[in-house]
């Protein structure tokens, strides 16, 4: 990663000129190959171990608000990066374009101590402060674009055909972020590491940089995270920015990204996770996607399922407004898994006598995509909560 004080600029990450093999060991061949999925033969036994001790109702913690806190600070032990980064931002705008009902700008400040980060800025016409979304763009496997997914690039025609064959394929044609403008709320969405500016990533080299990272004391997951409750921050507290109204919003690995960053940030006063959500367990299954590794990296902070199951992550942003899609012919996540999430999801909230401030639903007849009935229904709902 290039230092505080450089610039933002697209580069390439590059592999080592060969691989090591991996010598047979010892011992039984039960006991040396995995079943299929890349799961070991004694992964029920992993499973049974999983008991989620820190989860809300199995905790013996029965003050919420303690409970919260001491949630929220094992997830932080667990993110392997600085929790306290003071890093100022030090924000760079461009010249604002007007065009689609909104200003639109390149800003590009210091998330963390290490980089410099570019994202795209879109501010409505007219007088603020306005509501804000903090828009998180998902994994796909296709590093070329990050923010440009969501937020129809203007000054750049290679990443804008890729960028528009993206929202043609998931979002029904539509920029995600643009609409959000249009209805009124500041838009902010920025690169994750690997992808757009700081990019581009290659599918098979996540794991080396996963390793990289660990070796390095941090994690891409951890990193992620931390970034994403400092763009929460920075967004809350621009002048332009009603801050008391932030909302997260995201599909895929960005619906993860928007509830966890609803978990860790009390800048974040609702938010909206499409395509993401699942208990662990039920995910840990042969043929799962996840178990090919390479993009889990990116969602997995080592040693928290130990304590806490995912939706029990989520829940520490209860009792505030959140929503969770899915899609019902949605390969990525079991239906069991989803059943799971849901059922630990409601009890939260339900405890907290909030249940109408929790929206769950899954669409039978859609697969893994934002499409404009279901971002309809999502900027109906930020417009009522926000």
């Amino acid at each position: 990663m290039s230092s505080g004080a450089a610039g933002p600029g697209r580069r390439a990450f590059v592999t080592g000129a060969a691989a090591a093999a991996l010598a047979a060991g010892a011992g039984s061949s039960r006991a040396a190959e995995p079943v299929g999925g890349n799961l070991p033969h004694f992964h029920p036994a992993l499973k049974d171990d999983l008991r989620f001790p820190l989860a809300w109702g199995t905790s013996p913690e029965r003050d919420f608000a303690a409970w919260r806190r001491a949630a929220r600070a094992q997830v932080e032990e667990l993110l392997f990066t600085d929790r306290q980064d003071d890093t100022p931002y030090a924000p760079e705008f461009t010249a604002g374009v007007r065009s689609g009902g909104c200003t639109r700008q390149s800003v590009t400040l210091s998330l963390t101590r290490y980089e410099r980060v570019r994202g795209s800025l879109l501010t409505p016409h007219g007088r603020g402060p306005f509501p804000a979304v903090l828009l998180l763009h998902d994994h796909g496997s296709k590093f070329d674009i990050g923010k440009e997914k969501l937020v129809r690039p203007w000054h750049d025609d290679t990443r804008l055909a890729s960028a528009q064959a993206w929202a043609d394929r998931y979002f029904d044609g539509r920029f995600v972020g643009d609409e959000l403008a249009r209805r009124g709320y500041v838009v902010l969405c920025l690169d994750a590491l690997g992808w757009g500016d700081r990019g581009p990533l290659a599918y098979e080299q996540q794991q080396a940089l996963a390793s990289n990272l660990y070796h390095l004391g941090s994690s891409p997951a951890g990193l992620m995270a931390r970034e994403d409750q400092r763009a929460a921050a920075f967004l809350a507290g621009l002048d332009r920015v009603d801050g008391r109204r932030v909302a997260a919003v995201g599909f895929s690995m960005g619906g993860y990204r928007a509830w966890q960053v609803a978990a860790l940030s009390d800048d974040i006063a609702a938010a909206a996770s499409v395509c993401w959500m699942t208990g662990l367990k039920e995910m840990m299954v042969p043929g799962n996607n996840t178990l090919r590794g390479q993009s889990a990296f990116h969602m997995l902070h080592p040693g928290l399922s130990r304590h806490l199951d995912i939706p029990d992550v989520a829940s520490i942003a209860a009792p505030r407004p959140m929503l969770f899609f899915h899609g019902g012919q949605d390969t990525l996540f079991t239906a069991d898994g989803v059943r799971v999430a849901h059922e630990k999801l409601r009890a939260v909230w339900r405890s907290r006598g909030a249940e109408e401030r929790l929206r769950l639903k899954t669409w039978p007849e859609y697969g893994h995509v934002f499409n404009s009935a279901m971002q309809d229904e999502v900027y109906a709902w930020l417009d009522a909560v926000v």
